[in-house]
């Protein structure tokens, strides 16, 4: 990693304070590329124990140094190990905080295809499918009464089993069971309608 970095070893018996100004006033990256390689090893140390990846730790090396060259004139800096040192864990905090997003994106990411992948599956009642919804409601007609009553009750008027039951006066599990086989009865109906209009 240091030979990244244009170190000559001019300065080494200039104090950190002292070589800091030397920079500040000539913006000399050579100057602080020898004032960073004082305290490579202990960011590469900070690094590889937050990113847990020596490849990450070096990358991070890098970019902290180059981080420097706009940050340092930002601050007053009294004590460049201990301030190299905060700015070296935020850096790891930031980019750790950045891979969590990643990963809960790509989470939302592949929810929202599972999601859509799953839809050409889920019932017509279910996706709310306008497109045939004169098909659907005369399907519907052709039930019997029982599972009719239910399906039009919890989809059209949005009551809940417990309502549904009390209505007309059956069980819960009464009104489940016709809700579930009406539903198969009319995907069946829908099915053989589309397939009558591919035959026309």
């Amino acid at each position: 990693m240091r030979c990244m970095l244009e170190i000559s070893g001019k300065h080494q018996d200039q104090s950190d304070e002292a070589l800091l100004q030397l920079y500040l006033r000539s913006s000399n990256l050579e100057l602080l590329g020898e004032l960073y390689a004082r305290y490579m090893h202990l960011v590469y140390g900070v690094c590889l124990k937050y990113l847990e990846n020596r490849e990450d730790a070096s990358d991070a090396v890098m970019h902290i140094f180059e981080k420097l060259i706009s940050e340092i004139p930002r601050h007053q800096v009294r004590n460049f190990k201990s301030w190299l040192y905060v700015l070296t864990k935020n850096h790891c905090l930031m980019e750790l905080r950045s891979r969590k997003q990643v990963r809960i994106r790509r989470a939302e990411i592949k929810k929202e295809l599972e999601f859509m992948e799953s839809v050409d599956e889920m019932h017509p009642l279910d996706r709310d499918d306008h497109s045939i919804e004169n098909e659907l409601r005369e399907c519907i007609r052709r039930l019997k009464e029982e599972q009719r009553s239910c399906i039009e009750l919890f989809y059209y008027q949005n009551l809940c089993y417990r309502e549904i039951a009390s209505k007309l006066q059956m069980e819960e599990k009464k009104v489940k069971s016709h809700i579930q086989n009406g539903k198969r009865n009319l995907k069946i109906c829908l099915e053989n309608s589309h397939a009558r209009k591919e035959e026309t």
